[in-house]
Formats: C-alpha cells, structure tokens, sequence
C-alpha cells in the first residue's frame, strides 16, 4: 500500500507535466541496472543475499539515471520529438537489459530468478526491511511535496512565469525527477518493471476525473493508490480460493495494477463533471432542450392558428416518436395546449419561447454590430440561441443599447415579456 501510494502521488507530477510515457521509459530503462548489480553481487559478494535489495536500489537508479541523461541529449541534439526518444529508450534499454539476462541464466540461476522477480514483481517475498524502504520513499515523497507545493505549481504550468519570480526551476524538475527514479526504483520490486508505469498514471487519471484543483488530486491519488494496494493484495489471497488453490494463481503485482485500473475505468466513465456517462447525459439532455425550445419557437410563429400534430413533424423534420415525446413534455410543463386537433402556447409556454425568440434575434443584432453580412447570420443565430445564459445576454443588451428590432426588422420581444 505505501508503495502505491507513493508512487501515485508521483505519477500526478508525471501526468500533469503531460509525459506518462516517461515512466514507462525509466521503468525499462533501470532493467539493465538491476541485471549488472546482481551480476556485481554475484561476482564480488557472492553469497551476500542480504544486500540484493540495496545492489539492485543503486544499480537500477543509475541506470534509470543514465536513460534519463540521454533522453534530454537526444532530445536537444537530435530532431526526434518526445514520444520517439521515449521509446527508444525503452527499447534500447531494455533490450540490453534482457541481454544481460540470458547471460545470467546460464552463469547464475539464482541471481536470474531474483531478476526475474523486478522484471515481473514479486510481492509475497518482501520482507520487513521492503516495508522499512516504503516508508521511507512514502515520507520523502510526502515532504518533498509539502515543502516544495508552490514551486511545484509554477514549474508544472508556467516555466516561463516561474524564472520571472526566481524559481530555481532547474532544482525543482531535478528533485521530481528524482523522486520518478525513485519510486520506480524501489516499485519495480512489487509490480515489476513491464507493470510499473501502470502504477505511476492509474490512480493518478482516477484522481483527474474528479477534481481541477492540484492539492486534490494529489490527495485522491493517494487514496485511489492506497485502496488499489489493498483490493490488490487482497483479492490475489482470495481469488484462489475461490477457483481452487491447485489450478489458479494471482500474483499480487498485477492484481494491484489490475485495481487501480479498474478504479481508473470507474473514474473515467462515472465521474460526475468529465465522467463519459454523464458527459453522454449532457449532450443527450443538450440536444433535447434545442428541439424543445425550436418547437416553442415554432409554435410561437403560429400562435394564432396552432399547428397539429403532423405539420408540427413536417415542419419540425422529428420523428413521429421524437414528436410525441416532446409535446407530451411541453404540454406536461404547462407550455402547451391543445384544442380540438391544433395545439397552442399557453401564456408561460409564449414567454418561454419568446426569450428564445429574443436571444435569436438579438445574436443576429449583434453579428451584424461586429460587421457580418445580414445574409449570414441567421444560421448563427440558431445554434447560439440555446446556449447563450442570462449574463451573456444583459451584457448583449448593454452593448447593443436594448435593441427593438433585429438587422431583419423583425421585433426582439423585451426581456421584461420573456420566461
């Protein structure tokens, strides 16, 4: 759980910064520092397996470090833009790191399978000196964080405003990008190095879904990281059971990157502001109040005589259901009437459909003010009649001097007549 934790507080710098892909990069580009500290570990310390944890901590820094390194100098000596230098370092790294591996598994069998264990994480085989190291990162993370909040902000949003009030920037990205090295370091333990960056972006795109403001998206990351640890560990113990120890495993490592992206997915599609669902709901809900208030609106030209129900649908180009629901509706919110076989506005449903009337015609006013033709601005008009609010439209007045008629000489209804 520290571990996921710490590491979902980092990947919130990584993802605001807009470079996910570089934790996947540093990730695979500490393998081959893992593979020759073991491969050190084996040659002068022999035996030592006390000090694979603390070998493999400082090898798979540096080698994370030395990615890193080139990744800049590529960057600003060659043309390759971010995402290319990105994978090439992936690539590059981690197939030397593999290299070094299948040597290994012909010289050292034992170191091999410990390398295999931060290729694809092993969390069942931690111990209480793990635990001591995750409180560490979890607390350096933490502080780093408090102390250096508001530097943090400037660098992440605006470099340029941060050198205006002497941010040392420069001090400031190597600190985040020592902490990336770090958590990735210390995590590849757990999760594994292929499964790694999972774990820096899921919690944190969780966290994006429900706020806009930092501090609680550092705070929700944490949590989602957190929480996707525990169901992880929990559910890799008990899934087996369910299932039959003999015939099924669930290592932990995936399990709890499998959390925090089923976590993410919930963020990601229910999440009440940037949630896809609910995004669906407003558009679908959008669309509706536009036929809604052009049915108003034509009704509102027939006042006198009333439409029926057919050459409402003619004239309208609704479906015969999408017609029946809607004046269903309208007549349900006391906006319309029906006599005989026409149906009419009710004195609310004619202020209703005059504001929309007034909005309609005064955007045309107002198009015509900036120097548009009079022939074009009709079809402006009728899509920025639905979604011009009521501060738009005293600013609109304001501006225009409360105009009578629009360029078409046709009366804008006042304001004082409008629902």
């Amino acid at each position: 759980m520290l571990m996921c934790l710490s590491s979902a507080l980092v990947g919130v710098i990584v993802l605001m910064r807009k470079r996910s892909l570089l934790g996947e990069a540093l990730s695979h580009a500490a393998y081959p520092g893992v593979i020759l500290s073991l491969l050190f570990l084996s040659t002068f310390f022999p035996g030592q397996y006390d000090l694979v944890s603390l070998s493999v901590l400082m090898g798979g820094g540096i080698s994370a470090c030395i990615g890193l390194w080139f990744l800049e100098k590529m960057q600003k000596l060659t043309r390759v833009k971010d995402d290319g230098a990105l994978c090439f370092i992936l690539s590059s790294f981690f197939g030397i790191g593999v290299l070094l591996a299948s040597r290994m598994q012909t010289t050292n069998i034992i170191y091999y399978k410990m390398a295999q264990m931060f290729l694809y994480g092993q969390v069942a085989t931690m111990t209480g000196f793990h635990i001591w190291i995750y409180t560490g990162l979890t607390l350096t993370v933490i502080a780093v964080i408090l102390l250096c909040y508001r530097p943090i902000i400037l660098v992440l949003f605006d470099r340029d405003f941060s050198r205006v009030l002497h941010t040392p920037v420069r001090l400031i990205e190597t600190i985040l990008f020592f902490l990336l090295v770090l958590a990735i370091v210390i995590g590849i333990r757990s999760v594994g190095v292929v499964l790694m960056s999972g774990m820096l972006i899921a919690p944190s795109v969780a966290a994006r879904q429900w706020s806009n403001r930092l501090s609680k998206i550092f705070i929700l990351s944490a949590i989602f990281g957190a929480v996707s640890g525990f169901l992880g560990n929990y559910l890799s113990f008990e899934v087996p059971k369910w299932f039959g120890n003999e015939k099924f495993s669930f290592p932990t490592g995936p399990m709890i990157l499998l959390a925090a992206i089923f976590l993410a997915f919930v963020s990601l599609l229910f999440s009440p502001k940037r949630g896809f669902i609910f995004r669906l709901w407003r558009i679908a809900r959008f669309r509706w109040n536009c036929k809604e208030e052009n049915l108003l609106k034509l009704l509102w030209k027939q006042s006198q005589k009333g439409l029926s129900k057919k050459k409402i649908q003619a004239k309208s180009s609704l479906s015969y259901a999408h017609t029946t629901l809607l004046l269903g509706y309208l007549k349900q919110q006391g906006w319309l009437k029906k006599t005989d076989v026409n149906y009419h506005l009710t004195s609310d449903g004619v202020q209703r459909a005059a504001r929309v009337i007034r909005l309609h015609r005064l955007w045309e006013a107002y198009l015509v003010y900036l120097g548009q033709g009079i022939e074009k601005v009709h079809r402006s008009a009728e899509e920025m009649e639905h979604i011009i609010s009521p501060e738009i439209e005293a600013q609109l007045t304001e501006l225009l001097n409360d105009p009578k008629q629009d360029p078409h000489l046709q009366p804008i209804p006042a304001r004082e007549t409008t629902l």
